[in-house]
């Protein structure tokens, strides 16, 4: 975040400063160690089209890496602030610095830090500290992130050629429509012959946009800001997944990419030495409002007793392949693993599922964008064709 600071330096003049920190107390705190005397601390709201973030993934593997080289948990953050060059992340990092020093566990120092480290991450390093192993802690986040990294990197990958696809071919489309056609108009104004119904309203169309290039101009761009503004709503994304999972195929899709992102966070949680009833609670934000409330059903049966696999099989937050793994789990006492190995099981078959849906609506879509241009075109010069019969 950045704040305007006005404060007053050694000569007593007042000084306007812009400051990037995690908060007002920090960005307060850069200011004063400068030897300055703070007046107001104000944030300042600006547009960007990235925001900022602490890299915690980064911050993990060079923390891991200091550790396993022989410094203590201080020396390695001193040396990871040194070479930091952005603010925000070393006026993060000067932050846990000073925690440390006054006493405080990297947990309690992480939980402080609002909005910066996940409460995985953090419930993590606090389990890992009553077991002194805090490397195997950050490889096992570290490796966890890189798992979902590369889940995310194949849905992106397999959802950008139908996306590019699309995007081109309404591009074509409305070039026709609103450049193409409207030249056209003008050749057929005055010829005699009757047009073809489907002609005139596609030649009409062109003299409606000739007569009111500006105002559809302004309302295209209205209607892109509208649809902006809606895509961003949490309620919107939430309405349309929600529709997105009634929808035979689709559904049951989103609901084992969802189930396997579940297992694998909480897989990673017990492998870290925190009890199932904590991790669960840990990760019931990652579902969405349905499976949440499936979730609590469980974690009743749970605490009253029952096993995981049960608990789970009797709410719906499982799959045939799961429920018979994670039994197995239970009995050989290694459910973390387990529920990784679910995960990695089902991640394989979404990956297997995508593939095929790309072949099959790449093809699909292809047919449906030239039909419509070829529409357009033939639309357009279908009045030729018929004057030249006319004329022989």
């Amino acid at each position: 975040m950045l704040f305007r600071i006005r404060a007053l330096d050694v000569t007593n003049r007042i000084t306007q400063l812009q400051i990037e920190a995690s908060d007002e107390v920090s960005a307060r705190a850069q200011v004063q160690a400068d030897g300055l005397t703070v007046l107001s601390a104000s944030r300042m709201h600006r547009l960007s089209l990235t925001r900022q973030r602490f890299p915690v993934l980064l911050f993990c593997q060079e923390l891991l890496a200091l550790l396993r080289s022989g410094l203590s948990l201080v020396e390695g953050l001193e040396v990871m602030a040194e070479k930091e060059g952005r603010t925000l992340s070393r006026t993060v990092l000067t932050a846990l610095i000073d925690a440390l020093r006054q006493g405080k566990t990297l947990s309690a120092a992480m939980g402080t830090q609002t909005g910066v480290f996940p409460d995985l991450l953090v419930a993590m390093i606090r389990a890992s500290e009553r077991t002194s192993d805090l490397d195997q802690a950050l490889e096992r986040f570290v490796a966890y992130s890189e798992q979902l990294d590369s889940v995310r990197s194949k849905l992106v990958a397999a959802a950008t050629y139908p996306v590019i696809l699309l995007s081109v071919g309404t591009l074509v489309v409305l070039f026709l429509l609103v450049f193409v056609v409207p030249a056209f108009s003008k050749v057929y104004e005055d010829i005699s012959t009757d047009l073809p119904l489907a002609s005139q309203w596609l030649l009409a169309w062109g003299h409606f946009v000739k007569a009111n290039t500006t105002l559809l101009g302004v309302g295209v761009v209205v209607v892109i800001a509208a649809i902006v503004w809606t895509v961003r709503q949490p309620a919107f994304r939430q309405g349309l997944m929600a529709q997105f999972e009634r929808m035979p195929g689709i559904g049951s899709r989103m609901r084992v990419f969802r189930l396997a992102r579940f297992f694998r966070t909480v897989g990673m949680l017990l492998r870290g030495g925190i009890p199932v009833v904590q991790s669960l609670e840990l990760v019931s934000e990652l579902l969405p409002l349905p499976m949440q409330q499936s979730l609590s059903r469980a974690l009743l049966s749970i605490r009253e007793g029952r096993a995981a696999s049960d608990a789970f099989t009797e709410v719906g937050l499982s799959t045939a392949v799961a429920s018979r793994m994670l039994r197995v789990g239970e009995r050989a006492g290694n459910l973390g693993d387990m529920m990784e190995r679910i995960a990695a099981f089902h991640d394989e078959e979404m990956t297997r599922w995508l593939d095929s849906a790309t072949r099959l609506f790449g093809p699909l879509l292809m047919l449906v964008i030239g039909l419509a241009i070829g529409g357009v075109v033939v639309l357009m010069y279908l009045p030729i064709f018929q004057l030249a019969e006319s004329l022989q």
